[in-house]
Order: C-alpha cells, then structure tokens, then sequence
C-alpha cells in the first residue's frame, strides 16, 4: 500500500484500486474511497501548487448571507451525512459566539475543523481539494457555504505578522526557486509550533519532507471557534500571494523554503461584505501622522529666522556700495518626478561615469527611485523598486570600489532589506535581515 495526501487527511492507497476523485463527482457516486489512515491533521501534507484554475475567488460573494443549514443545502448531494454534522457544529457553539460571530457564523468556523466518520471525506477536505484542484463552475455549489465561512472569518481579527510553519512529506524545492511568485488557492492550516510538525502524524523525522517558513500578515486564529478546542492554528485565506525568499538543505531529505506573503497588485479573492478587512490596517507612525504639523511648525520658525537676519543685514548694507552684481545667479532649475511621500535620499556614484546620482526613499509607495545625473545637471526618469512595509530611511555602503549596496529600513516589517547596484544604475534584491522592533536607522562600516 502506498500513502497519497490530501489537504489535510493521509489515505492508504491500494495500487490496483480505482479511486480516482473527480470534480464533478458527489460522495455518493464515489465507489469505496481508501480508508483514512491517519485523522485530525491540522497542518496539511499535500502538494501545494496553484492549481487548475487561477481564477480569482469573486463570484461567491454576489451570494446572499443565510443560516448555516441554508447555506450547506447545495451540498447535501457531495458530503456524507452533513445534516448530522451541521447539528452538531451548531449545538458546541455558545448562544454568544466570541468576537461579535453570530451563532451560524461560528458554526461554520466549527463545521470546516469536524472530521467526518471514515471513510467519508470531511467538508474541509473536499471544499480544498475543489479550491486547489477544480475550476471555479464546479465550486459553484460551495459559495453559500463559503460566503458565511469567509464572513465569520473576516470578522476575527488578523494576527500580527508573524512566522508560521506548514510540512509536506516530499521534496518540492525544484518548483520554488527564489523570486518566484505563488498563491495558494485553498483555505491553509498551518502551526506556529516548528515541534508539532516532528510528529509522526505530520512529517515525521525520517524520508524526504519539505517545510514552508511562511511570513503571514493576515492569519486568523480560530482556536476560538473549533471543534478541537486544545488545537491552536493560524488558518491562511484563499489567494494568499507569497514571493519565494529563499530555501536551503539542513539535513538529508529535509528542505526548508522560505515564503513571505504580500498584498497582490490586483484582487483574488473578493471581500465577502462591504467593509470587510482581509489585510490589517497599517498604523502611521507618530511622524507620519503630523507630517502636515511639523513641517508648518518649521517653515514658522524659518520665516521667523529669515526676517530676522534680513533686518539685521539690510542695516548693514545699507551704506555699502556692492563691489559687483550678479546678473543671473540662480539659473531656472529642473524638477523629476518621484514616489509619494519621500522620507529620505543619499548620493553617490552609482553607474560608470563621474555625475552625482541619487537614490530616493518613497515612504507612501514604499518604494525606492533611482535618479542618475549627466553633465547637463538633469536627472533622468527615475526607475523604481519596491522596498518593504513602512520604508524609513535608506543609506549607501560602498563594500568595494566595484560594489556598492543600498541598505533600507522597513519599520513595520522589522526588516531592513539588502539592494545591489549594478553597472547601470539599477538596483537588484539580494535579502531581506530580520532586525528589532521599529528600526528607524541604519549605519555601515567596517567592523575590525
């Protein structure tokens, strides 16, 4: 017998047995699917891919919000027995649900974390294979059922950024290179907990395994809500984007692949009501928030200064003739334009000429514009790069004289990111350093 995984199940497979699982397929037109093996499995060993379908999750919020039974009515053909488990996510739940959850929003939560009788496959696993495996016609029958699920799940509020762990049991490190991008399309469990995943149940010690290091901003607790009140998981939501960090090989047959997720630059999965958050709110800080205050209070004080010293030079050169005049000794200047928001600059020689270039910090775009100079004093059209959350302050670290680097501080990320300069005066990612809280400054130097 061989062993094949599903999202969050482990099945024994016989060789000579047929049970190929089609989208279109309910639980009843399967023929003896394979005994589960092993249950409960609250970090999935499955492949994680795309899927066949890229589509973005949309149309199942054009679904009107009913009660969970209602809701779960399109399904009573695909899921075995699923009044019965309905009843019972619906009599553990309390008359008043944690954070501010109706009762049928938190049956819903409590319904997806139920393992169904063997050898019958449960909601979560069927309503995830079809999100990862299927087109968006054949989840069709699940959008009612979604729409609550994602409404409850919406209403809890996002755990802070943190790192999470997910394991699969087969080397997956030659389908994510460094710098790619990928989504994973279904509802993902994962564990802040690196010892769990030791466990024979999960990923064991032994064979080739791979694990994900996953940088999350909008995981959800649903402790609160489960019907394994002792497991403590951090769920991720449909359409989370992650570029590929890094990976490498500690041990034989183990590969560790380092994720960070980010907002993608357009929609993949559709807020469930008007007004809902699926990324936290990002908090200004202190000097982002007055930046209107401060800089009226210093141009105040300029002013004030300026008259000051114009009085006191005006008496003095009063009764001075000028030994000359200057015709024209402020020339028209040029202006470029750059990023939203601009905190901070640093100048160098940054390609193979001998003109001055510039390397701006966008703090609103959170973003990087290089601007290189040429022997008529004007800079050319900036070419930008994304930097991390919250971007403070950038510097210059000249390691060699045919290296050069910019180092910038992400405050809200707790990072300060390591960028190239190439021959042409563009810049290249290289990595990202994890530092203390609220980084506002960086210096370079020689160590020794």
């Amino acid at each position: 017998e061989n062993e094949i995984a599903y999202q969050d199940y482990t099945y024994a497979q016989d060789d000579n047995a047929d049970d190929t699982f089609n989208c279109g397929e309910t639980e009843n037109q399967r023929v003896a699917p394979p005994p589960i093996v092993e249950e409960n499995k609250q970090v999935t060993n499955e492949d994680e891919k795309l899927g066949t379908d890229e589509a973005p999750l949309i149309e199942y919020a054009n679904e009107p919000l009913l009660p969970l039974v209602d809701a779960c009515a399109p399904l009573n053909d695909i899921l075995h027995d699923l009044s019965y488990y309905i009843n019972m996510a619906l009599e553990e739940t309390p008359e008043e649900p944690s954070d501010g959850l109706t009762i049928d929003e938190s049956a819903a939560i409590r319904l997806y974390t139920i393992e169904w009788a063997a050898p019958h496959r449960s909601l979560y696993s069927m309503l995830n294979y079809t999100l990862k495996n299927c087109s968006r016609e054949d989840l069709r029958p699940y959008f009612r059922y979604i729409k609550l699920f994602l409404t409850a799940l919406v209403k809890l509020p996002c755990c802070p950024p943190l790192t999470v762990w997910r394991g699969v049991t087969k080397n997956l490190s030659a389908d994510f290179p460094p710098g790619t991008r990928v989504t994973w399309w279904a509802f993902s469990s994962t564990t802040t907990e690196l010892t769990v995943l030791e466990n024979n149940m999960y990923l064991g010690t032994a064979g080739a395994r791979t694990l994900f290091s996953v940088e999350t901003i909008n995981g959800r607790t649903i402790r609160a809500h489960s019907h394994f009140v002792t497991e403590d998981e951090i769920l991720l939501l449909p359409g989370t984007h992650m570029i590929v960090q890094s990976q490498f090989s500690p041990a034989t047959d183990l590969y560790i692949i380092h994720l960070k997720q980010v907002i993608p630059d357009e929609t993949l999965l559709e807020l469930p009501f008007e007004g809902a958050c699926l990324y936290p709110k990002i908090e200004l800080p202190w000097y982002r928030k007055k930046r209107f205050v401060i800089p009226s209070a210093l141009f105040v004080i300029v002013c004030i200064v300026a008259i000051i010293l114009g009085a006191v030079l005006g008496l003095r050169a009063a009764n001075k003739e000028p030994p000359y005049m200057f015709t024209n000794p402020y020339p028209s200047g040029t202006t470029s334009d750059i990023g939203s928001f601009p905190i901070s600059l640093v100048s160098g020689y940054f390609n193979d000429d001998k003109y001055v270039d510039l390397a701006i910090l966008n703090s609103g775009d959170q973003s990087i514009d290089i601007l290189l100079g040429n022997a008529n004093g004007i800079y050319s059209t900036p070419t930008q790069t994304d930097t991390g959350t919250d971007p403070v302050f950038v510097t210059l670290c000249n390691a060699s004289s045919n290296t050069s680097y910019l180092i910038v501080v992400n405050r809200n990320d707790e990072t300060i990111t390591l960028l190239n300069i190439n021959k042409v005066g563009t810049l290249d990612y290289v990595t990202d350093f994890a530092v203390g809280m609220g980084p506002i400054s960086v210096v370079c130097g020689h160590l020794y």
